[in-house]
């Protein structure tokens, strides 16, 4: 399996509206709206985004590894004893599957279309 790295960071937020206006100001970020939950982020230094939906978001800060084979590397994390909480799906430019490892930190791995 090829190295797989974090490339993307995707945070929980309340008001979308006022993070995005936070950050754009504090640090200068810019973003792209996907819908009326998600925004993504760039000019950061890394690629990240902030996700509004109550029955999305994650609790904690999300890091998402990228994989040239999500079925590989969904059957790599279960052999290693890691756990799939989000089974694939499906997003703007390409699908993703989230999972836990043996401590219960919840990443996710995402492949691009």
């Amino acid at each position: 399996m090829p190295n797989l790295k974090i490339v993307y960071l995707e945070l929980p937020a309340q008001e979308l509206a006022a993070t995005r206006d936070f950050y754009a100001n504090l640090f200068g970020w810019t973003f792209q709206d996907y819908g009326p939950t998600y925004t993504a982020f760039s000019d950061s230094g890394t690629e990240g985004g902030f996700n509004a939906d109550p029955a999305e978001r994650t609790k904690a800060p999300l890091p998402v590894i990228e994989s040239q084979d999500l079925e590989e590397t969904q059957q790599s994390i279960l052999k290693a004893g890691g756990k799939i909480t989000l089974p694939i799906f499906s997003f703007p430019g390409g699908r993703r599957l989230h999972f836990t490892d043996p401590a219960g930190n919840e990443l996710a791995v995402m492949q691009r279309e």
